[in-house]
């Protein structure tokens, strides 16, 4: 079994791999499967919940960085979160969403990095891994559920979505390899 599980009250998503036995529960509640939705609004609303969580972690985190660059760099993040925001709503609202054409080169740099935590002392190197591993997650989410989708319209649109999420994880490592990488 391969599904999505939603906390109904901190919104928190797992993935579940196998299964066990008892249900999983999250802030004392047990938690929603995501393997259907409705409707495609149900899809498009948990996208643009999804947005609106990657802009505020990017505004959150990016108000308590230490360095001006790095701020300015996380408001960057914020505003591409906010675009992908306002797309999808106008998608919600009768507008029409282009798919992302061809292929995305995947430098796999954040497959061999670290792991770190956000902290207001980030250096650069540090706010791209996070943003690096940010948007991976974002391209594979949006992969799994275009994986598990019941329709062909779902299907698309989550799949943009992630060849969406896997350019900006493009623009980020090209960026990490640009700027960290040759200075090494």
């Amino acid at each position: 079994m391969t599904d999505f599980l939603k906390c109904v009250d901190c919104s928190r998503i797992i993935k579940v791999i196998r299964d066990g036995a008892g249900t999983l529960q999250c802030c004392g509640k047990p938690m929603l499967a995501l393997s259907t939705f409705g409707s495609v609004a149900g899809v498009l609303d948990f996208a643009i919940e999804k947005e609106v969580e990657a802009r505020d972690f990017y505004l959150e985190w990016g108000s308590k960085l230490e360095s001006e660059q790095l701020r300015e760099l996380f408001s960057g993040f914020a505003a591409v979160e906010q675009g992908h925001r306002e797309r999808l709503e106008a998608l919600k609202t009768g507008g029409s969403f282009v798919a992302a054409l061809g292929g995305v080169t995947n430098l796999k740099i954040v497959d061999y990095l670290v792991d770190i935590s956000p902290t207001p002392d980030m250096d650069y190197q540090e706010c791209l891994i996070v943003a690096m591993r940010r948007e991976k997650a974002s391209m594979e989410l949006y992969g799994d559920l275009a994986a598990l989708s019941p329709d062909d319209a779902t299907r698309s649109l989550f799949q943009s979505l992630a060849k969406e999420e896997a350019g900006h994880k493009l623009r980020l490592e090209s960026e990490y390899e640009r700027d960290i990488y040759r200075e090494n």
